[in-house]
């Protein structure tokens, strides 16, 4: 209710009539508005500016009767509005033989005028008539209006196949229009008429859900098959925003480590070579001589570089804090092959091997060593070294890719998003409008149509 209106809108005009053709009860719902009126019994459509209500056109519906999912007469607020369900159509196209139809409500009220929603596979729209023009150029593939572009998505005939209730156009069943859809999610632009005759309308998607509390309805609303031409993405938004999330992210984890690089030690604190005689009858384990571990606690690096040839030595290592008498145990495996045969020559493994231990404490440490190998590969010399205090690029990698999966994974949602919305166009993919989701399909169709090519 209007504040400067304390009496609110004016309640809707109805006007008991009879149908001039089957003598039907008839009923007027926006008296002085309406332009057709179709009979609900006979079909027949009639002239509703005419005090006799002219016959203008009969057809057979019987096997071609819809009936509406909002019945006509129901009212509902939208937007606060109050409306009556008035009329009711169905129109058609043809796709490569393919029908495809949907279904049109004529809503009315005293003050606002008329409101139109539309219905296409449990996918709603309010449309209501543009009083302005947008900025339409015939040889692009867009229209702005209000300084929003729209982009074209669908040129195609629309045929009146079933009509009822009244209309506040000359409406005919078999009457054909032009219909182009441009769209800018959550809202589309049509542009529909014949010949100089064109009309422009704007919709905004609206769920089945609201509707139906809108009007009050008990029956069960159709349940949305596939993604429709302006359909709200749920994920366009959050992949903007996740992916400004990202930036800030690596931005953040770049400067940690350029941080983590200067301030790290990278100190070597010991460094030995050995020679191993598995053959020999002597002690193979042994210990080295101390080395302080100073600072504070970090990683430590130990390296194994052997001089192997078709060969290989596996070492037990143990390093032991001598003040404590913890030890961390481990072993590493160095083996490095090679050869030749009929692919060419080939290697396997490495000379050197190289093992991380995380979080080791300050103090005074050393190296238990109990090496291994066949006893017919002879002497093998290893050199063991040992650093603090080394960065570890392995970490960052964890952290990036734990922000990086979450986001590709949404970003992929989105993308496949757009893809169903756009493969029921014109163009079947979506158009590269300068957005991200617009450039990754554009980058992904183009590798698709490469590889098809390639493979053809």
């Amino acid at each position: 209710m209007s504040p400067n209106d304390p009496a609110g809108p004016a309640a809707p005009q109805v006007k008991a009539l009879n149908c001039p053709s089957c003598g039907a009860a008839l009923t007027l719902r926006s008296f002085g508005n309406a332009v057709s009126l179709v009979c609900s019994s006979c079909h027949s459509v009639l002239d509703a500016t005419d005090p006799d209500l002219k016959v203008l056109q009969k057809f057979k519906a019987a096997e071609d009767e819809d009936s509406p999912l909002i019945p006509l007469g129901t009212r509902g607020s939208l937007r606060g509005t109050d409306y009556e369900v008035i009329g009711f159509q169905r129109r058609t196209i043809e796709v490569e033989g393919i029908h495809y139809s949907w279904h049109e409500y004529v809503l009315f009220n005293p003050a606002k005028g008329f409101r139109y929603l539309t219905e296409y596979d449990g996918h709603w729209n309010l449309f209501s008539i543009l009083r302005s023009l947008p900025e339409d150029d015939s040889g692009a593939s867009t229209v702005t209006y209000l300084g929003e572009v729209y982009r074209h998505f669908q040129t195609a005939d629309a045929t009146t196949t079933f009509v009822l209730g009244e209309f506040p156009w000359r409406v005919r069943m078999g009457e054909s229009v032009t219909v182009s859809d441009y769209v800018s999610s959550p809202r589309v632009i049509s542009k529909e008429g014949t010949g100089k005759e064109v009309t422009w309308s704007m919709g905004e998607y609206v769920t089945c859900g609201d509707l139906w509390k809108s009007f009050n309805l008990t029956n069960e609303p159709p349940v949305p098959v596939g993604v429709y031409e302006n359909q709200p993405s749920p994920l366009s938004a959050s992949v903007k925003s996740i992916w400004a999330m990202v930036g800030m992210f690596l931005i953040a984890s770049l400067l940690l480590l350029v941080i983590v690089y200067v301030t790290a030690r990278s100190e070597s604190v010991f460094e030995q070579t050995y020679s191993f005689d598995a053959a020999s009858h002597d002690e193979a384990s042994f210990v080295t001589p101390v080395f302080a571990l100073h600072g504070h606690t970090s990683d430590v690096e130990l390296t194994t570089i052997a001089s192997l040839n078709n060969s290989w030595i596996y070492v037990n290592y143990a390093l032991i804090n001598q003040d404590t008498g913890r030890a961390y145990d481990f072993g590493r495996e160095v083996s490095y092959y090679s050869g030749r045969d009929s692919d060419g020559e080939w290697t396997e493994g490495s000379n050197t091997n190289i093992v991380t231990i995380p979080s080791i404490p300050p103090g005074n440490y050393y190296l238990r060593i109990e090496p291994e190998s066949d006893p017919a590969l002879g002497v093998i010399l290893y050199t063991v070294s040992v650093k603090r205090d080394i960065p570890q690029l392995i970490f960052f990698g964890f952290g990036i890719l734990a922000i990086l999966i979450p986001a590709l994974f949404i970003t992929w949602r989105a993308m496949n998003f757009e893809h169903l919305r756009w493969a029921e166009s014109d163009y079947g993919t979506p158009p590269d409008d300068g957005s991200l989701i617009g450039t990754l399909e554009n980058l992904a169709s183009n590798f698709k149509s490469s590889n098809s090519g390639d493979d053809e």
